[in-house]
């Protein structure tokens, strides 16, 4: 199995650099803006101060001119018009900056058919997710949440932590990504793979009430945790290709070892890590496609390859 057949095509690439020229150039047309905006606007203004405390000059005592009561009253009110001014004339830069990953991420992910893009909502199919492969988590949290059509099959990926509140502690229960699929084929029950040192299986361990426990017969065992309903079924999954797809992702997967949960014609993929895979530039930097665009692609083609892979256990 390798990501590299997930990574987009030649033409697919080209097309997104030309967006990216495209975007960068209406990015650098809105930051050159505000180079005459500033001094126009603040210009404008002092120029209009100049003109009344003049005029306010013609009515005030000689000993007070600049410094009389309507030129201090003339003079605060500038000071606050100033600040009214400058953010009127810099704000075509901050929306163009609020609307900076809206626009870029779609166009960085322009190989994914039907890509919606979302953060901070909690995921369609995260209540489909069976809750053994987490455990009994008392919050939760998501960040950027990606879904759409590549390569075959329908996904939904989503940045997601989960804890618990232990005493007087937060224990984390998972930090990483999920992706959820449609299995080529549908499991008849749950199965799920996770962890037996992970803090799931030491403190919340009577979740698996209805779940039996299931052996590979290999060296998984001593790292993962497979549990069913449907034991018939499943065995031979832990046995075969849930075990092959276990070792190829401890071997291609750079975090703490993965999970995979399986649920009727539900799959999903977590893979654990600290690490931002959609984390952009600050707005005022010049997109480069090399050093910001190209390494999130990859990750994101690792990950689907990898999704591929679970979905066809199975099959």
């Amino acid at each position: 199995m390798s990501a590299a057949g997930f990574m987009p095509d030649e033409a697919a690439i080209a097309g997104i650099k030309k967006d990216l020229e495209v975007y960068q150039a209406e990015r650098d047309a809105i930051r050159l803006s505000t180079w005459w905006r500033v001094p126009l606007y603040l210009g404008g203004l002092i120029v209009a101060v100049l003109v009344l405390a003049l005029i306010f000059n013609l009515a005030a005592d000689p000993a007070e001119v600049w410094v009389s009561t309507p030129h201090v009253y003339l003079y605060a009110a500038v000071f606050v018009a100033a600040f009214f001014a400058y953010f009127r004339a810099v704000k075509p830069v901050e929306l163009a900056n609020a609307s900076f990953r809206n626009k870029l991420l779609p166009i960085v992910f322009g190989f994914i058919e039907n890509m919606r893009l979302g953060k901070g909502d909690v995921p369609a199919t995260f209540a489909k997710l069976p809750r053994e492969t987490i455990g009994d988590y008392s919050d939760s949290q998501f960040d950027d949440i990606i879904s759409g059509k590549y390569e075959g099959f329908t996904f939904e990926l989503y940045e997601t932590a989960a804890w618990r509140r232990v005493e007087k502690s937060d224990v984390t229960l998972f930090d990483g990504i999920i992706v959820a699929f449609d299995m080529a084929k549908p499991f008849p029950g749950i199965l799920v793979a996770t962890l037996k040192t992970n803090t799931v299986m030491g403190f919340f361990r009577e979740m698996f009430g209805g779940m039996e426990e299931i052996r590979s017969g290999g060296a998984l065992d001593e790292a993962y945790d497979f549990r069913s309903d449907n034991v018939a079924a499943a065995q031979p999954l832990v046995s075969g290709q849930m075990a092959q797809a276990l070792t190829w992702l401890k071997e291609a997967w750079p975090g703490e070892p993965a999970r995979i949960a399986l649920s009727g014609k539900d799959g999903f993929l977590l893979l654990p890590h600290k690490k931002d895979f959609f984390e952009l530039p600050a707005s005022n930097v010049a997109l480069d496609y090399k050093a910001h665009i190209e390494p999130m692609i990859a990750d994101m083609a690792a990950i689907l390859a990898t999704a591929s892979l679970v979905r066809k256990i199975g099959s």
